[in-house]
């Protein structure tokens, strides 16, 4: 799948932009805010019907505009698609699909797949467990619709049994009252446990031999699902979690917060049996990161039959010759959006040259 053609409309720091692009590697220079994340930004929007950098829409509209619009043509292996998001200032969010309005952000997921590379990515070591929650749950509800409707039913859920927590943490029978909210929870957690933990087994195994290749043969890199859960079935594991919330009402009575269950869980990464999470120098962050991301985009075209497109947003300049290299042969094989100051590499399928400069864009 490729990007066609990309169209803003009072979004961020655009006016109005129209942009082609190839199926190859395109490449957007310019100096620092002159707009370049904006465009990874919009194209992120149209995958995942949110920004990756604000949870605040109203952000995403230009100063003094009442809403930001944008638009995008999709080639796909079978078919194409058209892609329309309008933002309101009001908060109103509207989505078109070739043409079609969509109700649920489920319809979206999966039109266009993306794989983000950003310098905030490169902490995917060194940050906290909610980051490697964030990256599993972004990936895999691109994958499967069915990962994505479960998740949104557990944190309905999970926010349904937080407020109990709050509102009624006097109540001598809170345990009888949670325990409604119980059930429902083990059921869609298990589901994303094991959806997880399948998902980081095949991971494991593609990051493992990027790495390697990365440190010369001088690291082994294993990822491994970290969780507070017992048993490997589906039934293991519901009657693990239905048990862990039992036996944790009076934690979470003192927290007012549910302290176990997938939202708590994390992704634990060895590097010849090390944890780096806490030992890796930042040369070693760095090829995480890089050998995770690329076995993400390897998974993708495993599970989906076609490539994602690939944003890599101001990352050349945080790695070394070779890490560049080694990134810069995934556009070989999928769609490559680059933003960087220069772009000093020759590659021989490099589709666009393009110049940006106060949200305007120029052909180089």
């Amino acid at each position: 799948m490729y990007i066609k053609s990309l169209q803003l409309k009072n979004f961020r720091n655009y006016a109005s932009q129209r942009v082609d692009f190839g199926p190859g590697i395109n490449v957007l220079t310019g100096e620092n805010a002159s707009g370049k994340t904006n465009m990874l930004e919009a194209i992120y929007l149209l995958g995942l019907g949110k920004s990756p950098r604000t949870s605040r829409e109203k952000e995403l509209i230009s100063f003094g505009a009442e809403r930001a619009y944008v638009k995008a043509e999709i080639a796909k292996k079978y078919r194409s698609h058209t892609i329309e998001i309008l933002i309101e200032n009001k908060g109103a969010k509207k989505i078109r699909i070739d043409g079609i309005p969509v109700k649920r952000l489920s319809e979206l997921i999966g039109i266009v797949n993306v794989v983000y590379f950003s310098p905030d990515e490169m902490r995917f070591v060194k940050a906290g467990p909610d980051e490697r929650r964030r990256f599993l749950d972004v990936s895999l509800s691109q994958q499967s619709k069915t990962y994505f409707k479960s998740l949104a039913k557990y944190n309905k859920i999970l926010a349904q049994r937080n407020t109990l927590l709050k509102t009624e943490n006097r109540n001598e029978n809170l345990s009888s009252l949670l325990s409604i909210w119980d059930a429902g929870l083990a059921e869609v957690g298990a589901n994303l446990i094991l959806a997880r933990k399948n998902y980081i087994k095949k991971l494991s195994s593609l990051a493992k031999i990027s790495h390697w290749e990365l440190s010369d043969g001088k690291e082994n890199l294993s990822l491994s699902y970290e969780c507070n859960t017992d048993g490997e079935t589906y039934d293991e594991i519901y009657s693990s979690l239905l048990s862990s919330f039992s036996s944790s009402v009076e934690k979470d009575r003192a927290l007012m917060f549910t302290t176990k269950g997938p939202h708590r869980d994390d992704i634990n990464i060895s590097l010849n049996e090390t944890d780096a999470r806490k030992f890796a120098s930042q040369g070693q962050q760095r090829s995480v990161s890089l050998s995770v991301k690329i076995a993400e985009l390897t998974l993708f075209e495993h599970e989906t039959g076609e490539a994602p497109v690939l944003l890599l947003d101001d990352v050349l300049s945080e790695l070394d010759f070779r890490r560049k290299e080694k990134l810069l042969e995934l556009s070989n094989r999928t769609q490559t959006m680059i933003t960087c100051t220069e772009f000093d590499f020759k590659p021989s399928n490099l589709s666009k040259l393009y110049k940006i400069k106060n949200g305007n864009v120029l052909n180089r």
